[in-house]
């Protein structure tokens, strides 16, 4: 079985005109619900072997402060370039490529592709990912390369705004 974790990244920050679109960091709003969706994911007993952000710093901060909740040490998360401005078969791509040893990963990565990505292997409909939410998805598969919609199971999909 392999279980893959799809997030959107928070809510980021339109501020700073200087910035480049892969600069911006996350805002407040951003700040509060990725921690709160890491706790929310610790609360289910959530844990991963590995976490792959794309460079955009509100990606990378996103998949921090979840890792931090999870008890996954964030030195050990993997910047992919390919997630930043992907569609959804670079994001199965970048998936596919994953040791067949790691049974569970996390993808944080950017809409309309990361939204696109979870419809593509859920079994079931799913509407768009509001920032910061993520959706949970179980395989039966020995191997990355074979995960599929048709041997997909849709365990869970949550967001922040189910808890304020």
């Amino acid at each position: 079985m392999k279980i893959l974790y799809i997030l959107r990244h928070a809510k980021s920050s339109w501020k700073f005109d200087e910035l480049s679109d892969q600069d911006r960091p996350l805002n407040n709003r951003g700040r509060s619900d990725a921690p709160l969706m890491g706790q929310e994911l610790a609360s289910r007993g959530v844990t991963t072997d590995l976490i792959v952000s794309s460079p955009a710093v509100r990606a990378i901060s996103t998949a921090t402060l979840v890792a931090k909740e999870l008890g996954y040490d964030p030195d050990n998360i993997v910047v992919d370039n390919r997630i930043y401005g992907s569609d959804k078969h670079e994001l199965l791509e970048v998936v596919q490529e994953t040791p067949v040893d790691v049974n569970s990963v996390m993808i944080v990565g950017h809409n309309e592709a990361i939204s696109d990505f979870a419809q593509m292997l859920s079994p079931e409909p799913l509407s768009s990912l509001p920032t910061a939410g993520v959706v949970a998805l179980e395989f039966n598969s020995e191997s990355w390369y074979e995960i599929k919609k048709e041997n997909g199971n849709l365990l869970f999909i949550d967001f922040p705004k189910n808890y304020k």
